[in-house]
């Protein structure tokens, strides 16, 4: 007998960061709102989450985020403009949400990324949940977490996102122990945060996109502050290891750091030379500039 795994209904976006990196434009603008062409990163993160299924957008703000909110709300007299203007609303679409679907929470001290989830709790529930770290653009054909989520109903358990990167990058993210492997799944042994080369125990990282089961958070909740004296999320993921399943999903699909100047650069050229209607325009561009 197959036990009934309850779906994957949640997700949770920790957006409140400072954006220090791309100061002066995240002075009064939240990094999660700049744009790759003319979509905010938090917009690819919410839509990857939509095509998975998730209905519930949990977003963890900080001071000076409610743009964030007001991004996914109804823009009344930009709407009410356009439609005079006999102007096209479609482009409007993914911005909006049903009403109830977006809850924010406010995280007041910036503890790390484990603290940011634990804020989350009350309304994660007993629920597994999804994570999208925004600054990560994951481009593919179905999206990531529409591949974790594929894979989730498969083995359950804890799922985390992975990519393999040459070896001498590894030190500059969260690494996996890998176990049996099979298609795109690996078993997790272990998990290791930014491990020197010659220690990591594989190529595999950790890549922004985690299915986690509610137990996390009683985990968190009495956790020790690890590396840079934040709760880590990664500390509270590998003491489950053991307890429960835990799979990593290697990506079919690309990645882009966006938390990086140049990684947005490149998120914003790849996905400009792929639209349509502006590809070979941005090619003759970058053409010229390169001549």
């Amino acid at each position: 007998m197959t036990e009934t795994r309850k779906p994957i209904r949640k997700a949770v976006f920790p957006v409140a960061g400072l954006g220090t990196r791309f100061l002066p434009a995240t002075k009064a603008i939240p990094k999660e709102l700049l744009p790759v062409v003319d979509r905010p990163l938090i917009q690819y993160a919410v839509d990857e989450a939509r095509e998975a299924g998730i209905e519930q957008m949990i977003f963890v703000t900080g001071r000076g985020k409610s743009a964030i909110v007001e991004h996914f709300d109804i823009a009344y007299e930009l709407e009410a403009t356009m439609r005079e203007r006999g102007k096209d609303l479609s482009i409007l679409d993914p911005t909006r949400a049903t009403p109830g679907d977006i809850i924010t929470v406010r995280q007041q001290v910036p503890m790390g990324l484990g603290h940011a989830i634990w804020c989350a709790r009350a309304i994660v529930g007993d629920e597994p949940f999804a994570i999208l770290l925004p600054d990560e653009l994951m481009v593919g054909q179905p999206g990531c977490m529409a591949q974790m989520v594929e894979a989730y109903n498969e083995v359950g358990g804890n799922l985390v996102s992975v990519l393999e990167v040459p070896m001498e990058e590894v030190s500059s993210y969260g690494v996996i122990a890998p176990g049996a492997s099979s298609g795109a799944l690996t078993e997790v042994k272990g998990l290791v945060e930014k491990p020197p080369v010659a220690d990591a125990p594989s190529n595999k990282i950790v890549s922004g996109r985690y299915i986690l089961q509610p137990e996390v958070m009683r985990t968190l909740e009495n956790q020790e502050k690890g590396a840079g004296g934040e709760i880590q999320l990664t500390d509270a993921m590998a003491k489950m290891i053991g307890g429960q399943p835990f799979h990593a999903v290697t990506f079919a699909g690309r990645r882009f750091d966006c938390g990086s100047k140049t990684g947005f650069v490149e998120a914003t050229l790849a996905l400009a030379l792929e639209r349509p209607d502006m590809g070979a325009e941005v090619r003759a561009i970058a053409e010229r500039l390169l001549a």
